[in-house]
This record gives C-alpha cells, sequence and structure tokens, in this order.
C-alpha cells in the first residue's frame, strides 16, 4: 500500500512538473531580424547610402573620365601605331602602360575608401538598429531575438516593427557628425 502511495505521489509530481514546464516553454518568446532588409529599407541606411553617394560621386565622376580619357588614348594609339616609328610607338605604348597603372591604382584606393565608408556608416545602422530591437524585445517581453538564421518562421519575423521604430527614430538620429572625407 505505501508503494502504491509513492507512486501516485511521484506520478502527481512529475505532472505538475511536466505542466510547469509546459507553461514556461508556451511564455518563452523568441523573435527574428533581418539585417539585410534593415540595410536596404531602414531609412537611417538610405541616408548614409546618400551620404556616401554624394561624398564619394565626384571621385567616381573624375575616374570614369580618366578611364574615357585612357580608353582614348588607347583606341588612337592602336588606329595610328603601324605608322609610327618604332621609337615613337614604344615610348608612346610605356606612356600609355604607365597612365593605366596609375589609372588601377587610383580606381583601386577609390573602391578600398569607399568600403571603408560604407562599412562605418554600415556599423552604424547596425549599432542603431541593435538599440531599437533591443527596446523592442524588452517592451514586448521577447526572450530572445536572433539576427541570421538557415530558416525562421515568419510568425516570428519582427523587421517590420524594428524598422518601423528605426524610421520613427530616424530624424534625430540622422543629426551626427559629419563624416570626414
Amino acid at each position: 500500500m505505501k508503494s502504491i502511495t509513492r507512486h501516485i505521489a511521484l506520478a502527481m509530481s512529475l505532472g505538475l512538473l511536466a505542466a510547469a514546464a509546459s507553461a514556461q516553454a508556451d511564455e518563452f518568446r523568441a523573435g527574428f531580424v533581418n539585417t539585410d532588409r534593415i540595410f536596404r529599407e531602414a531609412n537611417t541606411a538610405k541616408a548614409a547610402q546618400a551620404k556616401l553617394e554624394q561624398e564619394f560621386s565626384r571621385r567616381e565622376k573624375d575616374l570614369i573620365d580618366l578611364g574615357n580619357t585612357l580608353k582614348a588614348a588607347s583606341d588612337k594609339f592602336e588606329r595610328e601605331a603601324p605608322t609610327m616609328a618604332e621609337s615613337q610607338r614604344t615610348a608612346r605604348q610605356k606612356q600609355l602602360v604607365e597612365q593605366d597603372r596609375d589609372f588601377q591604382r587610383k580606381r583601386r584606393e577609390f573602391q578600398e575608401d569607399l568600403n571603408s565608408r560604407k562599412n562605418e556608416e554600415l556599423q552604424q545602422v547596425l549599432e542603431r538598429a541593435n538599440k531599437v530591437v533591443k527596446q523592442v524585445a524588452e517592451s514586448e517581453k521577447y526572450d530572445v531575438i536572433f539576427q541570421d538564421a538557415v530558416y525562421i518562421n515568419p510568425r516570428l519575423d519582427i523587421t517590420d516593427k524594428v524598422i518601423k521604430a528605426l524610421n520613427a527614430a530616424a530624424p534625430a538620429a540622422t543629426t551626427g557628425t559629419p563624416a570626414t572625407k
């Protein structure tokens, strides 16, 4: 009789533990934020992109003009090379190679500077977005928010909420210090 009572008590205890664990599992809230969408759709990201375009547009135009000039000089050389003296042809060829090397160096420097500034701007957008994600998580009682996942159920995606909150905060956030060139 004593062992039956112990088994009943043990079964009831296990049932209560299972019910408590189930109730706790129902309260667990997870969410997901798609950072790529934030970088494409948030006003702060769009403002950062516009800022970069403005900052680098002049250098990009200069590079395009330099490339066009170099191509025109190369085409002219190809047309005139058969009628040139050997020494003149060699000198023009060396000059074109040097100009092309200079152009490639300038293009590489431009790309490095652009990538560096882009990373700086995206980092600022990400920092602002992470603050907003934390605010949404705290206000809506999320236990965890993921940014990278192989698969995510769309009902867990809170990216729209984050973008709306980020856009609402954007006017105050975009009045920071201007970036240096």
